[in-house]
Order: C-alpha cells, then structure tokens, then sequence
C-alpha cells in the first residue's frame, strides 16, 4: 500500500519525512510547486500532477491531508468517495455537518478515517491516562492547560482553533470521551481584526468536574503544560521540559483547627517509553489500514473536538457567555 501527503507545509513537510521512512510515500502534492519540488527532492518521492491524478491511481491506497482547515472538508470527500482512506489533521473541519458527512461516507465506502490528534499518541499522555484510568489519582476534579509561545501567528484562524485542539482532545479522552455540559470563552484580539491572539475556554463537565484551555501566539515565553487534580494526587506533565516531563506529586492537604494546612507537593517522575509520538501516529494509521480497525482518533473523535471547538467559538463571539453544548444531531454518532 502506497499513499500520498497533500500539503507540505509547517506540519505537513514532517508527515512526508515520517511517511517517507516508513516506506509507503507516493507522492506529494502542494498548491505552491516550488514549495512541492524541494521537499520531494529531500526526501525521494515524486510530486503529483494533480490531486486527480493521485485519487485516480489505484495504487494509491490513502491520502493524507495536511492543508489549511478550510480546505479539510473537500479534499477529505473527494478521497472518501474514491475509496481512498483518510489520515487528516485537526480540525477534522470547520463544520460538525461537515464532519458529520465525512464519518458516514467513510462508513458507506469501508474507508478508515483518522483525524490527527498528536498528543494522544505522546508517549508521556498514555502514561497519564493509564494513571487516571487506574485511580492513582483519585477522582478527577480538575484539569487545566497552558499552550502559549510567542507566535506561530496564523491569519487563517484565531489562537484557540489552531492551538486548543491539541489539548481539548486529551481533557475529552482523559475524562473517557465525555463532552461538557457547557462551555464559556473570553478572548483578546491585538495584531489583527478579528482574529483572536489570546484565548481562555472554561469547560464544565458533568458531577462538577472542570477545565479550562489558555491558549496565546503573544506570550514571552513558550510553555506547554497539562495539569490534572485529583482527589488523592495531581499530575503534571510539561512537553517543554527537557527531562521528568511527566510527574505525580502528592496532595497532602489537611484540616487542623478548622484550618485548612497544607505542605510542598512532593513530585515523583514517572517512566513512559522513549519514542517519536509522530511517528507512533503515522505507524497506527498503516495499521489500522492493514487490520480495517477504527483509529483512536476516528471521525467521533475528530466530531467531539469540534463540538467543543465551535462551542467555543460561539461564546468568544458572545464575550464570554456560559453556551450548552447541543448534541440533537450529534449524539447519535457520538453514542456508536
């Protein structure tokens, strides 16, 4: 099985050189052909002459996409209805009917469809959901992450839907996929007319469980940091420490007098196994081709991110207003 990688851009330039190591690349292709020619020239494939071409040729099993957002939707269509599988980067689209659309063509047509959700591959977030699954920390109560640097500045989308992603769909996965009750954002717009540079997400979960998302492009320093409470302890993990980015620290807390006494968290570094997490989500996506089993990151998956997304965006629009998370067409699909 061959497949091809449309766009080769910031993100995508490194899904060529993953897939090119794997030994299924194709081809590429690029609206920019220049842009297209070097990166086949470094990495020994062939450029396409055009999308066409690539879902006519039948040795082409699967097409991944790796373009703007906006483009998802068609690009993604068009393969599903040529038989191709689909590995598409966040957001899956722009639109749940959109996404909606995708998840039943690609079931109509027996094609896998997977949406790329990287840090559910990180080897270090594995680790943690197997400590949250297993009770380590106790009941979870609240989970909160920072994703700030200072750009990549994006003028085709605002700071949450290029960054928060990320991190909405570890909250989801961590808290076994369930989506939240209600969803409040407040942002701030500086460089350009409306297009958000800074945004928080506030997440309401059912039996009080909470979250929230801070995300920003203008920020002195870069960080990246997932924090998760528990009843019995708390974790964090911090992707851009250079060692112990995972740990666990104590939660010692208690009451004396009425008093609330508290002492300094203890952190304790847990072990996870050393391995690319791009290159663990390439692997998944050839495997879940040769066994036609669902990825982790499925269509659902990719459907329950947006929801939050555009839930979200609805309250940016709004200043911060509390918006329910409606799920009339949704649940249906969610619930399979």
């Amino acid at each position: 099985m061959k497949l091809a990688v449309i766009g080769t851009g910031y993100w995508g330039i490194n899904l060529v050189r993953t897939f090119a190591s794997l030994e299924v690349l194709d081809c590429l292709s690029d609206a920019d052909t220049g842009r297209a020619n070097e990166v086949a020239g470094r990495f020994g494939t062939r450029v396409a002459p055009s999308y066409e071409e690539i879902l006519e040729n039948l040795a082409i099993g699967a097409v991944v996409i790796s373009t703007p957002a906006e483009t998802h939707y068609e690009l993604a269509r068009r393969a599903l209805l040529a038989g191709k599988d689909v590995f598409v980067e966040k957001p899956i689209t722009l639109r749940c009917s959109d996404c909606l659309d995708l998840i039943e063509l690609a079931e109509r047509k027996h094609c896998i469809l997977m949406v790329g959700h990287l840090l559910k591959f990180h080897p270090a977030i594995c680790r943690l959901k197997e400590l949250v699954s297993s009770g380590t920390l106790g009941k979870i109560e609240y989970i909160y992450s920072n994703r700030l640097n200072l750009g990549k500045v994006r003028h085709e989308e605002n700071a949450l839907w290029s960054f928060a992603p990320h991190d909405i769909s570890v909250i989801l996965w961590l808290l076994n996929n369930e989506l939240p009750i209600q969803v409040s954002a407040t942002g701030g717009t500086y460089l350009q007319a409306n297009i958000a540079d800074v945004t928080v997400s506030n997440l309401l979960f059912d039996r009080g469980v909470r979250a929230h998302i801070f995300v920003s492009w203008l920020h002195p320093y870069k960080e990246q940091k997932l924090v998760v409470i528990g009843s019995e302890a708390m974790a964090c993990f911090d992707d851009v420490a250079k060692e112990n980015k995972l740990q666990v620290f104590t939660k010692s807390i208690g009451l004396t007098n009425g008093r609330f006494t508290t002492q300094t968290p203890v952190g304790t570094p847990v072990h996870y196994d050393a391995a690319e997490p791009l290159s663990l989500e390439c692997r998944h996506f050839l495997d879940c081709i040769a066994t036609r089993s669902a990825p982790l990151t499925d269509g659902r998956d990719g459907l329950r991110v947006l929801s939050v997304l555009q839930t979200s965006q609805r309250s940016l629009q709004l200043n911060g207003e509390p918006v329910q998370v409606r799920l009339t067409s949704l649940e249906p699909v969610l619930m399979n």
